[in-house]
């Protein structure tokens, strides 16, 4: 970074000006994505998944809880784990303050691991999260939406993820859904993300992206490497006190 190339304010605003023109290039074609999401053919929800959480079993369209849109994350915890994942945590941990303006956008939030509920209460309490989480413990929703596998995919050496051949083996793996349900009742899978895709949650990175140093994750073994649960990082460093004004008036910055 110290070598980084250094300018004049008026060479910094040309700059700017053109990476200005990419930036908005870019937001034009990721609107055009969104839309072509949005014209994505829907799946009808035949099968009958009953979740266990804290208001009792729940049925898919149950989870709706009277809006018409389902936003689901689908967290890595799997039955007698410790813990959930920590990518999957670092997902979370930006869903509490999101999920007022969900709701005003008919947008219900939830997630679903695969642990029992009261596996899931006890590391939700320890991580202090409010949103709903609820248990798939004992149905095939994990393995149906290709984030959990079994013993004889695993076996394989690939895995059937991220809408093809996944050179990774492993039991879980994370994703986000969405779902929609009309006014008979009926439900409907309408788009799913995974691997880089669940970034979406992450709104770190984006904030991150937007720093000199980025994500600085190139000298990383794999590029989430540095995240920690929240209550795992190590102490920061306090930063050293700004020094003292100079008491010369006529100085000059």
């Amino acid at each position: 970074m110290t070598n980084h190339m250094i300018s004049t304010r008026e060479k910094w605003l040309d700059a700017r000006l053109d990476l200005l023109a990419a930036e908005k290039d870019l937001m034009r074609r990721s609107d055009e994505v969104a839309r072509l999401r949005r014209q994505l053919p829907w799946v009808r929800i035949d099968k009958a998944y009953v979740f266990d959480g804290p208001d009792g079993p729940q049925t898919l369209a149950d989870l709706f809880d009277g809006r018409s849109q389902l936003l689901v994350q689908h967290f890595m915890l799997k039955p007698g784990a410790e813990q959930g994942c920590k990518s999957c945590s670092y997902m979370a941990d930006h869903t509490d303050g999101m999920n007022v303006h969900l709701a005003h956008r008919d947008v219900t939030f939830v997630a679903i691991s695969r642990a029992p509920l009261a596996e899931i209460d006890r590391f939700r309490r320890r991580m202090g999260w409010q949103f709903k989480w609820v248990s798939s413990h004992g149905t095939d929703f994990n393995y149906d939406f290709r984030v959990s596998f079994t013993p004889e995919q695993i076996a394989k050496g690939r895995i059937e993820y991220n809408f093809g051949q996944w050179p990774m083996t492993g039991e879980e793996w994370p994703g986000v859904s969405a779902f929609y349900k009309d006014d008979a009742g009926d439900v409907f899978h309408t788009y799913s993300a995974y691997g880089r895709g669940v970034e979406v949650m992450m709104g770190t990175y984006r904030m991150l992206d937007l720093m000199p140093k980025g994500r600085d994750e190139e000298s990383l073994t794999h590029k989430m490497e540095w995240v920690r649960h929240h209550d795992r990082y190590e102490p920061q460093t306090p930063a050293k006190p700004a020094p003292a004004a100079s008491s010369n008036h006529n100085a000059r910055a």
